[in-house]
C-alpha cells in the first residue's frame, strides 16, 4: 500500500525517470491534439506517458508526507489519523523521449516570411497563418525549453509583437548572401564582422532587424574591449548553408563540379569540406561520375521503423559512414547507432567494406 500526496506534490501516481523531486514548484504538462498520444511534459524535457497496473493499493491522502520530507530530529512516534479521498490499482508510466518537433516547423511553414514588402502583403487579409509561443506550447509536444531550443535551430524570429516566423529559405539565403558580399567588399575576416557598420552598409537594403538576425543564426556575437559589437561568423554553417542553396533546385550534381562552385560561393578564407554536409547532403561513390544530392534529415520520417524503411527505399546498401548521420536522432538514452543498426539492418561485406541493408521487405 502506498500514500498519493495531494495538492501540487509529486506522487506515486507518476513514476519513472521523469519525477526525482518532490517540491511542489514542479510543473508538468500533459499535451497532445486528438489525434495524438499523450506526452507529458517538464520544463524542459519530454516523456512518454502509460498507463500501468500495480498490485500495490494506491491511496489518495491530502497533505501526506514522504519519509525524506520528516524533521531529522522527531519526538516520540505518535499516531495521526488521516483522510482518504480515494484510492488507485494503477500509475503514469514515465519514460524519456525525443520532443516531437517536426509539426513545429510545418505550423510555421505554412507561411514563411519572405520580407517586408511580402510582409505588408500578407497582412492584408486576416488568413495569415501566425503563432505566438502559447500558441506552439499549445501545439507542439515538447518542453518549453526544447520548443525555444529548436526555434533557433531552424532560424525562426519573433516578429510583429510576439508572433514567430521561420524566414522563407530564399530571402534568407538573400540575407546571407548580403552579408558574404559586404564581408569580402571590406575584405574583414569572417571573425570579426562589425555590426554597426553592417547594420549602416545593409538597413538600405533589408530591415535591420533581418540583418542582426542573420548574423546572430549564422555568427556569434561578442564585444571587444571598446565596447564594440562584432559577429564571428560559423565556418560550417556558412558553408552548409550555400551548400544547400546549390543543392536545393538539383536532383543530382556532378560531385566535382558541385565542390568547385560550392568553394566560390563562401566568403574568402572559409574552406568547404564535405564533413560539413553531414546529415544535409548524400554522396553517391558508386556512381560514374561521382554524385552529391540534398537529403536533410529534418525532412525523414520521425518514427525509427519508417526511418529505415525510407533509406532503404533510396539506397539498398549503405556504409556505416553514410547512414549514422540520418538515424544518429534516432537515438534514445544510453542508446547506441550501433544498436538501431543491429535491431533494424543486416551487415555485410561488399569490396572489403561493411555494408547494411534492411532486415525487412522495402517496398519500393
Amino acid at each position: 500500500m502506498h500514500c498519493a500526496a495531494l495538492l501540487g506534490r509529486s506522487s506515486s501516481l507518476i513514476r519513472g525517470s521523469a519525477v526525482r523531486t518532490r517540491t511542489s514548484s514542479l510543473r508538468l504538462t500533459i499535451r497532445g491534439d486528438k489525434d495524438e498520444h499523450a506526452i507529458l511534459c517538464s520544463e524542459d524535457k519530454t516523456y512518454d506517458l502509460k498507463i500501468a497496473d500495480t498490485s500495490n493499493l494506491l491511496l489518495f491522502i491530502p497533505g501526506c508526507e514522504t519519509p525524506d520530507q520528516f524533521p531529522r530530529e522527531q519526538s516520540a512516534p505518535s499516531l495521526v489519523h488521516a483522510q482518504v479521498w480515494g484510492f488507485s490499482n494503477n500509475y503514469w508510466e514515465l519514460r524519456r523521449q525525443h520532443p516531437r518537433l517536426k509539426k513545429l516547423k510545418k505550423l510555421l511553414m505554412e507561411k514563411p516570411y519572405a520580407g517586408l514588402l511580402a510582409g505588408v502583403e500578407e497582412g492584408s487579409d486576416g488568413n495569415t497563418p501566425r503563432y505566438t509561443m502559447e500558441d506552439l506550447l499549445d501545439r507542439i509536444q515538447a518542453s518549453e525549453k526544447e520548443i525555444v531550443s529548436q526555434l533557433q535551430n531552424i532560424h525562426a524570429c519573433e516578429i510583429e509583437a510576439g508572433y514567430w516566423r521561420i524566414l522563407d529559405f530564399d530571402y534568407e539565403m538573400k540575407l546571407l548572401g548580403h552579408v558574404a558580399q559586404l564581408v569580402d567588399s571590406e575584405s574583414w575576416s569572417f571573425s570579426k564582422v562589425p555590426l554597426t557598420v553592417s547594420l549602416q552598409e545593409l538597413g538600405p537594403l533589408e530591415p535591420k532587424e533581418m540583418i542582426e538576425h542573420c548574423l546572430n543564426c549564422y555568427g556569434r556575437r561578442y564585444t571587444d574591449e571598446d565596447g564594440e559589437v562584432y559577429f564571428a561568423l560559423d565556418e560550417d554553417k556558412v558553408c552548409r548553408a550555400m551548400a544547400q542553396m546549390l543543392l536545393q533546385n538539383a536532383v543530382r550534381f556532378n560531385l566535382a563540379e558541385f565542390l568547385e562552385v560550392w568553394q566560390q560561393s563562401v566568403p574568402e578564407g572559409m574552406t568547404t569540406r564535405l564533413d560539413q554536409l553531414r546529415s544535409v547532403a548524400l554522396v553517391d561513390r558508386s556512381s560514374r561520375p561521382e554524385t552529391i544530392s540534398l537529403l536533410r534529415v529534418e525532412d525523414l520520417p520521425g518514427d525509427t521503423l519508417e526511418r529505415f524503411s525510407c533509406l532503404f527505399s533510396m539506397r539498398e546498401k549503405w556504409t556505416e559512414e553514410d547512414i549514422v548521420p540520418y538515424i544518429q536522432d534516432l537515438c534514445g538514452e544510453k542508446q547506441t547507432t550501433g544498436a538501431l543498426l543491429t535491431k533494424y539492418a543486416r551487415s555485410s561485406m561488399q569490396n572489403g567494406r561493411k555494408v547494411y541493408n534492411s532486415r525487412r521487405p522495402v517496398a519500393t
